[in-house]
Formats: structure tokens, sequence, C-alpha cells
């Protein structure tokens, strides 16, 4: 067994929760409930395990270091998928509330689905550059990670309250709303297609989607692309004509809001620490504080969004669509920060 296998097992877990988070939130069972947080303990369990494999895998198999696994792309989203499922878990112990079951379980999914649908992100363990050889690299990653997983939890929240309290279909945030929560889950409908797939075909798996939407043949490819369009056209015509059912399923548009909003005071002091770390790693490797690259500047933009979703709500009264719409304009500069700047722009982040 190595840390691969293991991330794979936290994988399934995390998409079999997700199932049963939904379950215990259409029948309001007490036992639904938690095998829903016993699978998502077990696939936490997993992942923490498979990290320190990962870990030992790097200092004592390769001989680079004690360094922690959080040097390259794939390690990073690991530690992201681990660090929303943990707060979640912390979350649902102190509020005893499973309602965000079924927006956390399947980001924790994508995320670390993600190492395996990306064809370019490799799990190969490499040399750390000469910028990475440092103790900073622990503070720097791990604050900002924590910080991205609070923001990822009310990204989700904040779509939903969009989608709620909308009073018509054709608002804006609705349609904001409803792209993203639709595509979410169209891509782990996808997902289990490709698996299925693969699986019926028995075809060698570099990536996910290689079975199916990378496929060699064009048949497979357009049936994919196909079967994809109508899932996503069947959740959005399935959510819009049992809106009000669903709505009545989660807690109310006050508790959603303040549930987006804690999760923002979590984040926010964990991405000023995380920059504030990045500057002292960055005059130790680069020679100065800050040097205006695109990483850079992007973490001070995303920083600046949070603090004014936070000052418009303390001294402004903001509540409600407003601070959403601020919520999810966040969440995407997080995501342009991170994966974003990486093919768009090059700089000294390069590496990362």
């Amino acid at each position: 067994m190595n840390s691969s296998m293991l991330f794979n097992t936290s994988m399934v877990c995390y998409l079999v929760a997700s199932v049963i988070y939904i379950a215990h939130l259409s029948f309001r069972s007490t036992k639904v409930g938690w095998t829903a947080t016993g699978v998502t303990a077990l696939g936490f369990v997993a992942q923490t395990v498979a990290l320190g494999m990962r870990w030992y895998e790097k200092t004592v198999l390769t001989g680079f270091g004690n360094i922690p696994p959080l040097s390259n792309m794939y390690e990073s989203m690991v530690f992201w998928s681990w660090s929303i499922i943990m707060i979640y878990l912390i979350f649902e112990r102190v509020y005893r509330n499973r309602s965000l079951g079924v927006i956390a379980a399947p980001l924790g999914f994508l995320a670390i689905a993600s190492i395996s649908i990306a064809p370019n992100i490799s799990q190969e363990i490499e040399p750390l550059v000469p910028a990475l050889q440092s103790n900073w690299l622990a503070a720097h990653v791990m604050t900002s990670f924590l910080g991205y997983a609070a923001f990822s939890i009310s990204f989700g929240v904040s779509v939903l309250y969009l989608i709620l309290a909308a009073e018509k279909r054709n608002e804006v945030p609705y349609i904001v709303g409803m792209a993203s929560l639709v595509t979410m889950m169209t891509l782990i409908a996808a997902t289990a297609l490709d698996f299925i797939v693969q699986k019926v075909a028995g075809a060698a798996q570099p990536h996910l989607f290689a079975a199916s939407f990378a496929s060699p043949a064009a048949g497979v490819k357009v049936v994919s692309w196909l079967a994809a369009a109508a899932i996503f056209a069947l959740f959005w015509y399935v959510g819009t004509l049992y809106h009000d059912r669903i709505a009545a399923l989660f807690p109310g548009m006050k508790i959603l809001d303040d549930l987006s909003y804690k999760m923002v005071m979590v984040g926010f002091p964990l991405l000023t620490i995380g920059i504030v770390t990045g500057a002292a790693w960055a005059n130790y490797a680069w020679g100065t504080y800050w040097s205006w690259d695109p990483k850079e500047t992007w973490s001070l933009i995303t920083w600046l969004i949070y603090a004014a979703y936070l000052h418009a709500r303390f001294t402004a009264g903001w509540r409600g669509k407003k601070t959403a719409i601020l919520s999810v304009i966040g969440f995407a500069a997080v995501v342009f920060t991170y994966i974003g700047v990486n093919f768009v722009l090059s700089g000294l982040h390069s590496y990362a």
C-alpha cells in the first residue's frame, strides 16, 4: 500500500458521503446522518494517513529532506481537500448541524479528484527547487490553504443562498448560483460516468476522463459530452421545478448568511497569516518582501475582496445577497490566484 491508494480511498469516501448527506437532508434520519459523518471521517482518516505516508516517501524513500508534502500542485490539491473536510467536521461537531455536508463533501471530493482529472498534474516526487527549501514552506502553504478551504465552504453556502433567495428565475445571481451548483453536480456525475466507462471498457486510465471525454474513440467522446450536457440540463430543470421543496430542506436564509460569514471569519485571518509568512519567505528566498509577482498581486486582490466583505458587513450592515455575491467573487479570485495564474501569467511562483 502507498499514499496514492489511500488518497483514492478518501476520494471514494467523499463521493459516497456526498450521496448519503443528500439522503440525510431528504429523510432527516439520524442514522443516515451518522452514516454520512462516519464515511466522511473514514475518508479523512485515510487522507491523513496518506499525507503522512507521502511525507515519509519524500523524506525517507527519496532522501529529498524533511519537507512536508506541500510543494507542488498534486500535494497542495490534496491538502486543500483535506482542509475542507477538517474544517467541516469541526463545524459539524461544534454546531451539531450536518446540512453543510451536502456542500463540503462534494467540494472535498472535487478537490482531490482534480489531481486525477487534470493530465498535467504529476504525482511524481521530485527534488525541490532552491526557493522551496525553507522552513517557511509549511507555515505559508498550510495557512493559505486552510484559508482557501474556509472560503470554499463560504462559496458553497453563498451559491446556495443566491439560488434559494432568488424571487425570479431570470435574476443574474440566481443564474450564476445555479450555473455554479449544476456545474459541480455535473462534474461529479461525469466523473462517475467516466469511471463506469473505464471499468466496462477495461481501458488504461492515465487520468480521469481519459476513458470517455478524452477518449481516442470519437464516438465515445461525443456520447460522453452529449451525456454531460443532458445531465447538466436535467439537474437545472429539476432544480428549477422543485425549487421550493429543495429550499425547505435547508436551514433558513439568515442561518445560511451567518454560516457564510463565519467561514469568511475563519478564512480571512488565515489568508492574512499566509500572505505575511509568504512575504517573509520571499525575503529569505529572493531578498525582497514583495516583488509584485502575479501570484503575490492576486493574493493581495483576494485579500482585499474579503476585507471588503467584512468591512461592508461591519460598517454598512451588508447582509444576504450582497455579501453572498462578494463571497462568490472572492472565491473566483482564490481559484484564479491558485490555478489561473499558473497557466495564464508567468512569474516567480511558476513552480507552484
